[in-house]
């Protein structure tokens, strides 16, 4: 009996950290959003445009939105939204000091709104989201890459 339950305990301490080796290697949707969503707050140059923007929000959602929100000093807001799964390349032009990161879609995805502007409220549509970045590296920035296509392709999956 003592021989029985000794294997028993290690069939069942294999089988459980079989488990957590199988769980483990998992990336959940969740994840990959909360790293862009941090990923770009932290490393977003508020100094490009500190003199116009009073504040700003990037906000990837678990549903797979990613919302870019700038509000000036003047009142002045612009707001762009795009689903991930509409999500098609990433550009970078700048120097690993400061630059623009091009967020591209498929076609017509990106909505974009102004609000409190002079010339009045537009709604329009565009194909890519412009976001200044400063001190990031080409490593940086392909790991961010790889985090939106697998963003991508995870919600390509559930829609299917």
């Amino acid at each position: 009996m003592k021989k029985f339950t000794l294997s028993l305990k290690r069939c069942v301490f294999f089988s459980v950290c079989l488990g957590f080796l199988v769980l483990s290697g998992f990336d959940l949707p969740e994840e990959q959003t909360f790293f862009i969503q941090s990923f770009l707050t932290k490393y977003y140059d508020n100094d490009a445009q500190m003199k116009d923007i009073k504040r700003y929000e990037i906000n990837v959602t678990n549903t797979g939105f990613c919302r870019y929100r700038k509000v000036f000093n003047n009142g002045k807001e612009e707001y762009f939204a795009f689903n991930l799964s509409r999500f098609k390349s990433m550009d970078y032009y700048g120097t690993t000091t400061k630059g623009d990161l091009y967020l591209r879609t498929k076609k017509d995805d990106v909505i974009v709104q102004t609000r409190n502007d002079r010339s009045g409220e537009i709604d329009s549509m565009g194909t890519y989201v412009v976001i200044p970045l400063k001190n990031i590296d080409v490593q940086q920035l392909n790991e961010l890459a790889d985090r939106f296509k697998r963003v991508n392709e995870s919600l390509l999956a559930s829609n299917r």
